[in-house]
């Protein structure tokens, strides 16, 4: 493109593609229709592409068009978030933090706890979108679990928060796993990890005899060998304060490790830094 498109065009877009009409549209951000398909059409030239496809039924995205629509809710997202984080700011510490959907509920309550003047803004999405949102500058801080697996995008650091491990977690009454080269024999057995191995560890758990089924979350995990009373393999620091009595956690018949970092700008929180080692002992990690 020529030039950036301005906010006007990002919410344009989006408002054509949620409504599938450009007169709707137009009415909603009170603009003429003219107006607006002049706006389509000045958008469309410095795209050098077709946005939408308008016909007497209303206005279809292409996928150019969604693309940009979707980038478009992206970026006025954060902006509607500037005026709140402004006001945020200005009554005391603040810190926007993000990690992945199966540790916030580990690791959001340790921050509340650990550090209760900073209003710590919680979110939660994928860890290489999270480390992204720490390189354009919209986030202070990520835990992901993947850092040694891809590409950090520039001006971001990895600090190492601690190591976990899977374990099997055995629910009250439920048969330790057998022996021999197949201690899981035809076991229907769940797991979940936060890394990208899932089909590798599938594969382990094959080769030991169980059918493997992978949870979408921790808990999601858990809350299915606790129904059917089966065997899970999770990390550690999902069961860290959550066994109920007559559960335990045992080793696993192979072993994985995972790493927790701590993603953040090359000049990362100093309160966040001064919290990893609680913040290590808190989720059973290691070094």
């Amino acid at each position: 493109m020529a030039s950036s498109p301005s906010v006007d065009d990002l919410r344009l877009v989006m408002t054509i593609a949620g409504t599938g009409s450009l007169g709707t549209a137009a009415r909603e951000l009170r603009i003429s229709q003219p107006s607006a398909s002049q706006r389509l059409a000045r958008l469309e030239r410095a795209c050098d592409t077709q946005l939408f496809t308008r016909d007497t039924r209303g206005a279809r995205p292409t996928a150019a068009g969604r693309e940009l629509a979707r980038r478009a809710e992206h970026i006025l997202g954060h902006l509607d978030e500037v005026y709140a984080a402004t006001r945020a700011a200005s009554a005391g510490d603040r810190l926007v933090v993000g990690t992945f959907v199966s540790l916030a509920p580990i690791l959001f309550p340790v921050l509340d706890a650990e550090l209760p003047d900073v209003t710590i803004d919680q979110q939660v999405d994928h860890g290489q979108h999270l480390a992204q949102l720490v390189a354009e500058g919209t986030m202070d801080a990520a835990f992901i679990a993947i850092a040694d697996q891809m590409v950090l995008p520039r001006g971001t650091t990895a600090r190492t928060v601690g190591r976990d491990e899977l374990v099997l977690f055995v629910p009250l009454g439920v048969p330790l796993p057998g022996t021999g080269r197949q201690p899981l024999r035809e076991r229907d057995l769940p797991f979940s990890t936060y890394d990208r191995s899932g089909d590798a560890i599938r594969a382990r758990l094959i080769a030991l005899g169980a059918t493997g089924r992978r949870g979408v979350t921790l808990g999601t995990t858990v809350a299915m060998a606790r129904r059917r009373s089966q065997l899970a393999l999770v990390p550690r620091s999902a069961l860290s304060h959550e066994l109920r009595p007559g559960e335990r956690l045992v080793p696993a018949p192979f072993r994985h490790r995972l790493t927790l970092s701590l993603i953040t700008a090359n000049t990362p929180p100093p309160a966040l830094v001064r919290l990893l080692p609680r913040l290590r002992q808190a989720l059973h990690l290691t070094r």
